[in-house]
């Protein structure tokens, strides 16, 4: 079936022509005629599989049959995400869908002064986009009325859940109507999260996309055994090679962000580093910057790992195993999106080995590893433009050298 089929206004396949969606992808069919029914769903699909358009269709050709009226501060639409960067870019999805129609749409998140916030909110929105605490902020200072909003969403559900914000899902609902439709969208979820998402939705319509494999198939997975200390030199090689590709690159910390991104800077290799210790001013400008390919690499925390939907990035590097296996899925989802192909590599260090079976375990599959031997380990580091202070590498292959001449000699007598 294609979208131009769908009993959608002639604006919203309009936009979708433009933005070349023809036909839905398994998430999209299954969750747009329900969520148009007004039906609760819980949907869980594999990341990179259209989860945003697959609520923001229908949501769009909802509110458009509405009303234009609204009152000072009153949402029809509320949609609660856990990161300010999923609130920016779940409001470029829903405004290129919107295009031609009439519907108000609106992020809402902190790191930014609320002035002008404040300004369109008392004018009404739409489609609300927000991250909990200025949501909260602003309901507490009487600007945000949520007493009218139709429809919640909770995308990244899981992550939300999981993080602690419970809590906040559960406070949010009393300012909701008692009737409403609730729409958990989300790329994993466990039992226990399952049972949370139960309790605050009605008999939700459940739709379930390949859950026996997390990862798409999309996307090939590797694991090169590299030292701690030595992961830089094989980070800078796989630059070096694929010189015009995009790289997204995963570390544990904020502080191992910004090392790694002065080791690539002293190898001539320009990077951008995205974490929770950056103003949202410069965070925005990163992911623009990395969007539009005028930086190719960037280096960044998990807090780009869910969600976050970058164009064309072919590969995905693990420089530290992430704390969580399920933080695994939702890296490696940042590339082979859509029928797209792309590339997972891992960085495994000897103390990181139990961390990458439970990654594998929770896969339910090994991944496959890459054989590197002692001379094209040792190529990888001699040939990095960076030359160690202490020039240990050095000092060692010369003395490997020299024992070998040694044993030469010592045979020839």
């Amino acid at each position: 079936m294609k979208f131009e089929q769908y009993r959608i206004s002639e604006e919203l396949k309009r936009s979708l022509e433009e933005l070349g969606f023809k036909r839905p992808t398994d998430i999209q069919y299954k969750a747009i005629p329900s969520i148009l029914k007004g039906d609760d769903v819980l949907a869980i699909a594999q990341t990179g599989t259209g989860k945003t358009a697959a609520f923001a269709i229908p949501i769009i050709q909802l509110l458009q049959q509405q009303s234009r009226s609204r009152t000072k501060g009153e949402v029809k639409c509320l949609i609660m995400v856990p990161t300010r960067e999923l609130a920016v870019q779940i409001g470029e999805v829903f405004k290129k869908l919107a295009k031609y129609t009439r519907v108000d749409i609106m992020g809402l998140f902190g790191g930014v002064e609320q002035e002008a916030q404040i300004a369109k909110l008392d004018k009404g929105v739409d489609i609300l986009i927000a991250t909990p605490g200025r949501m909260f902020d602003l309901v507490s200072q009487g600007h945000l009325d949520l007493s009218h909003v139709q429809i919640l969403v909770l995308d990244e559900a899981d992550h939300m859940l999981d993080l602690g914000f419970i809590r906040d899902i559960r406070d949010v609902l009393k300012h909701l109507p008692r009737i409403h439709q609730t729409l958990f969208f989300s790329a994993t979820i466990d039992e226990e999260i399952k049972d949370i998402a139960y309790s605050v939705v009605r008999n939700p319509i459940r739709i379930q996309i390949s859950p026996e494999d997390p990862v798409s198939k999309n996307v090939s997975h590797s694991v090169a055994y590299v030292s701690m200390d030595d992961k830089r030199f094989f980070l800078e090689r796989l630059v070096r090679e694929f010189p015009e590709n995009k790289i997204l690159v995963f570390v544990r910390t904020k502080v191992r962000a910004e090392r790694v991104a002065a080791a690539m800077e002293r190898v001539n290799i320009k990077s951008l580093t995205m974490h929770g210790g950056k103003e949202q001013g410069d965070r925005l400008t990163v992911m623009d910057e990395f969007k539009k390919g005028e930086v190719k690499v960037l280096i960044t925390t998990d807090v780009n790992a869910r969600g976050i939907d970058i164009p064309d990035v072919e590969y995905v590097v693990n420089y530290d195993l992430p704390d969580e296996p399920e933080n695994y899925v939702h890296r490696v989802g940042r590339t082979g999106r859509g029928v797209k192909k792309g590339q997972a590599v891992s960085f495994c260090s000897e103390e990181e080995k139990p961390v990458l079976e439970a990654i594998q375990a929770y896969l339910g599959k090994p991944i496959t590893t890459m054989t590197i031997n002692k001379d094209d380990y040792r190529e990888t580091i001699s040939f990095s433009e960076e030359t160690p202070n202490d020039n240990w590498k050095k000092l060692i292959e010369d003395h490997e050298k020299a024992t070998k001449d040694l044993k030469r000699k010592k045979k020839k007598k």
